[in-house]
């Protein structure tokens, strides 16, 4: 178990990666990603990973190792998280976790029930049936299945629909008795410094627009069309990034560039109000809430 890490966690644009970069410097420590978007490859720019001047200055670990064709889960981030402690010894380093995806951080210190491996024909089967038929029509096969699990989860939830299914499938074991197995934490939770970063809800918006319109001007028009050249489902994650709809529009001639700018800096403000909300709720009290 990691013991004196720095925790991070705060919505899109909010300033967490050059507060990691701050503490990695002073400590000599290894930036951790804990975000869900960012570790996947192709998409750099649009999902705001760090830079080389980043990267040059303190080891960044887990962004960008993931093909854009597979489907990222928190299990499997944990999995990769006790790796990278084992293979670089990080119980001997400061370690810095920094993203937005407030699950990562509540396995980290709450630990994360086992679950087992999916196929992939299991698991690309069941999102093709997703893109095909709806969340309805699988919640209605999950009912029959595994009605513990369907009581829990909306019927417009395709995402957790899919992962009851995948896990019953390939196991014969329902969802909810995996997760009531007894996990381990990654993180000495007493020991942690833990950050949580709440801006002003107008100057995020505005670093927002800033950012994104700065995202153009570096080659994410670029990276989506590498993207799509790869020709992956529409179900899959990394396609559901902000910005990778509005550039496709753009690629396709259906929009213009500024209305592409519009529309992915509301659909991430939107996104930002999410993360701000579960961050709100979901983290307690030994959280330090800092408002940049």
């Amino acid at each position: 178990m990691l013991k004196g890490t720095v925790l991070i966690a705060g919505p899109t644009a909010s300033g967490k990666s050059a507060l990691a970069l701050e503490f990695a410097r002073e400590s000599g420590g290894v930036i951790v990603n804990a975000d869900s978007m960012q570790v996947y490859s192709v998409l750099s720019v649009l999902t705001a990973r760090p830079g080389p001047e980043e990267i040059a200055a303190a080891p960044h670990r887990l962004y960008g190792h993931v093909h854009p064709g597979e489907a990222y889960s928190t299990g499997r981030w944990v999995r990769d998280v006790e790796a990278l402690i084992e293979a670089e010894d990080l119980e001997r380093r400061p370690v810095v976790f920094v993203g937005g995806t407030g699950l990562y951080f509540r396995a980290l210190v709450e630990g994360l029930s086992p679950m087992p491996d999916i196929p992939d024909a299991i698991r690309e089967r069941l999102r093709s049936r997703l893109a095909a038929e709806g969340p309805e029509a699988l919640h209605a096969s999950l009912i029959q299945v595994d009605p513990a699990s369907a009581a829990r989860i909306r019927p417009s939830d395709g995402q957790r629909i899919v992962r009851a299914l995948e896990v019953l499938e390939a196991s014969g074991i329902p969802l909810g008795d995996w997760q009531a197995k007894p996990s381990r934490p990654l993180v000495d939770s007493a020991s942690a410094l833990k950050i949580v970063l709440q801006p002003d809800r107008e100057v995020l918006a505005g670093r927002i627009e800033e950012r994104f319109k700065c995202m153009l001007e570096r080659g994410a028009i670029e990276e989506v069309r590498a993207l799509l050249e790869l020709k992956l489902p529409a179900t899959m994650p990394a396609m559901k990034a902000i910005g990778v709809r509005e550039l496709s529009s753009v690629l396709a001639g259906k929009i213009s560039r500024e209305e592409a700018v519009r529309r992915a800096t509301a659909a991430t403000r939107q996104y930002a109000k999410r993360q701000m909300t579960w961050f709100r709720h979901q983290l307690g009290p030994d959280w330090q809430r800092r408002s940049a």
